[in-house]
């Protein structure tokens, strides 16, 4: 499979699973079509909950994918957002967006591929 690598390591990978049985010093050349979707999906406590697209090349900051998703309801817990990761093994993180979005010294919280954001709701 040559998911998850470079196209440099795509290219020495088909070169070498060629040369191995098929061809002497075969010569690829690989171009990319389209990269695979990057996408995070945010539910609970949005205006617009779904799945969103992290642009390509880019990345996007936890407060960053709450905008995309139109913000907090009214009914949100701002102190209270999980982000559950399963990339690199599944684990969840609790992020204290009110904090975050007031501070500007607070480290921003990075979403990768296949993140889940839940905001939770108030309880009254």
């Amino acid at each position: 499979t040559l998911g998850g690598k470079t196209l440099e390591e795509a290219t020495a990978h088909l070169r070498e699973l060629f040369g191995k049985d098929y061809l002497v010093n075969p010569q690829v050349t690989l171009t990319v079509a389209e990269y695979a979707k990057r996408r995070f999906t945010v539910l609970g406590q949005v205006q617009k909950p779904g799945t969103y697209d992290i642009p390509s090349e880019e990345s996007v900051t936890l407060l960053q994918a709450l905008a995309m998703a139109g913000g907090f309801t009214r009914l949100a817990v701002q102190g209270k957002v999980t982000v559950a990761r399963t990339l690199g093994g599944k684990r969840t993180f609790s992020v204290d967006v009110k904090s975050a979005a007031n501070d500007a010294d607070t480290k921003h919280f990075e979403i990768l591929p296949d993140d889940t954001i839940i905001v939770a709701e108030r309880v009254f």
